[in-house]
């Protein structure tokens, strides 16, 4: 039996049908067969080889973010040893990738120039959309043959014209630089580790295209970027974007592990985020507040390049008064913050940590302070 044929008989028998000599497909089972090919690692283009990952021009999805699927396993066995890590980065990259492609689809090139962008924006989101299709398939060849590769989901962004589609991927991409130096920490291959590394890398000239050609700004973010350990808990503020109910069945809980923190951002009245600027905190989604313990200290810890600062807080009347931190003076105006609020100074493990994390906007600063009035 030939790996299409083996395949095939694999997606029959998960559809829980009968392989007939004369099938009829609905277009629905099509495209299953059509995603169940992805199992093998071999078929398709190559990213770093095949130039669609680069410079497809359309407005279709880019291969394979055409094929939504789940790819369900191909044989029986325990998960790769980092499946799991894995399978959570997929699962954020389908988000990623459907951010750009329904740009693509909603704006065109004179959508940007008439929002005073250069005429090259509209091209660059393309490509950026054609680097993430790339991280897809990317990632599903990282997952093992005993493990589902996820499938995506249906997602909703909060951008409606060209600008603010700009100025969310502009959160997004600084986001995933603290997100990706939490996650390799996570995975336990050394080939795992590099393969993270050169995503990271690429995600950076994403950033700079950005800050450079939309914002004007210096680009140059300090001698390092922000390493926050906890890569789930970034995983887990993405998870307003998916729709209720959307995803396919056979897909993991995104993140896997998820500890549902609350949300945590700052009040409407933000005017900076500047070292040294007061902030009100918010949490921002009503559902899930924090508890916070009658006589027990909290803190926001501040994250920032390699190192952390801890600020003790006062959540003694709150929610009748607001809760306020201090960002430490010591931080470069560089690059990103990434804040939590933990029950310890430091914030020394996950478990520690009651609310957040937000992602404090330094380059372009002004924009941070604008989503913040925003939301």
């Amino acid at each position: 039996m030939g790996v299409n044929d083996f395949l095939r008989a694999c997606a029959l028998a998960a559809l829980g049908t009968v392989a007939l000599s004369k099938p009829v497909y609905t277009h629905r089972r099509a495209a299953f067969f059509e995603a169940q090919k992805l199992a093998d690692p071999t078929y398709g283009p190559v990213p770093g080889q095949d130039p669609i990952f680069n410079t497809y021009w359309g407005k279709a999805p880019t291969w394979p973010g055409n094929l939504t699927d789940p790819v369900l396993p191909t044989k029986k066995g325990p998960p790769g040893v980092d499946d799991q890590v894995w399978q959570n980065l997929l699962a954020a990259e389908w988000i990623i990738f459907n951010f750009y492609q329904q740009a693509v689809e909603m704006f065109n090139e004179s959508s940007f120039i008439a929002a005073g962008m250069p005429n090259t924006t509209y091209q660059r989101v393309k490509e950026i959309r054609n680097n993430e299709a790339g991280h897809l398939r990317m990632f599903q060849t990282q997952i093992s043959e005993t493990s589902v590769k996820p499938g995506a989901c249906k997602y909703h962004f909060p951008y409606y014209d060209p600008a603010s589609f700009l100025a969310l991927g502009t959160v997004l991409e600084i986001s995933s630089m603290a997100f990706l130096t939490g996650l390799v920490q996570q995975v336990k291959l050394d080939k795992a580790k590099g393969a993270m590394l050169t995503i990271a890398e690429t995600e950076t000239r994403h950033e700079v295209w950005a800050l450079m050609d939309i914002w004007k700004m210096n680009p140059l973010g300090g001698p390092s970027d922000t390493v926050f350990p906890y890569a789930n808990e970034v995983l887990g503020s993405t998870s307003n974007l998916v729709v209720a109910g959307s995803c396919p069945k056979e897909n993991p809980e995104y993140p896997y592990p998820n500890q549902h923190l609350p949300a945590l951002g700052a009040s409407k009245n933000t005017t900076s985020f500047v070292p040294g600027a007061t902030i009100d905190l918010a949490f921002t989604d009503p559902q899930n507040q924090p508890k916070f313990v009658p006589g027990k200290q909290y803190y926001a810890v501040f994250f920032h390049g390699l190192k952390n600062i801890t600020v003790p807080i006062d959540t003694c009347d709150w929610p009748k008064k607001s809760i306020n931190a201090t960002i430490p003076a010591k931080f470069e105006q560089k690059g990103v913050i990434a804040t939590v609020i933990a029950d310890t100074p430091g914030a020394p493990t996950k478990d520690t940590i009651v609310a957040g994390p937000g992602i404090i906007l330094e380059q372009p600063e002004p924009l941070g302070v604008k989503l913040a009035q925003l939301s």
